[in-house]
């Protein structure tokens, strides 16, 4: 099958699937930054297998806010810097900590 027919010829869609891939790129990007090296080195494949394979969490309700819990994540250290107490660090620098598209909830870490 062609490209027109397997995929859409709405450009709206494809300028939305176009930017979402764009923004995953760049939360990625500074996930990559925060870690430090030796994954800034990584090649994509790399870095999926390593980081993302390795993780286990869970996700729990407390109040407002949807706490993720990682276990077995790599450079915890650096991760819980920048990732635990979110909601409260958030604003601090006054940015609303509520997530409209998650129905208003918070979104916390802990690394464990």
């Amino acid at each position: 099958m062609e490209w027109r027919r397997s995929s859409t010829l709405n450009l709206n869609i494809r300028y939305a699937r176009a930017s979402l891939a764009l923004v995953a790129q760049a939360a990625l990007h500074q996930l990559r930054e925060r870690l430090g090296p030796p994954y800034t080195q990584y090649t994509a494949e790399h870095f999926a297998q390593d980081l993302f394979g390795r993780l286990d969490g869970d996700l729990r309700i407390h109040k407002d806010t949807i706490i993720v819990t990682y276990y077995n994540a790599p450079a915890v250290e650096s991760l819980k810097y920048h990732y635990e107490n979110l909601p409260q660090k958030l604003q601090k620098e006054g940015v609303d900590p509520r997530i409209p598209w998650l129905y208003n909830f918070k979104l916390d870490f802990r690394f464990r």
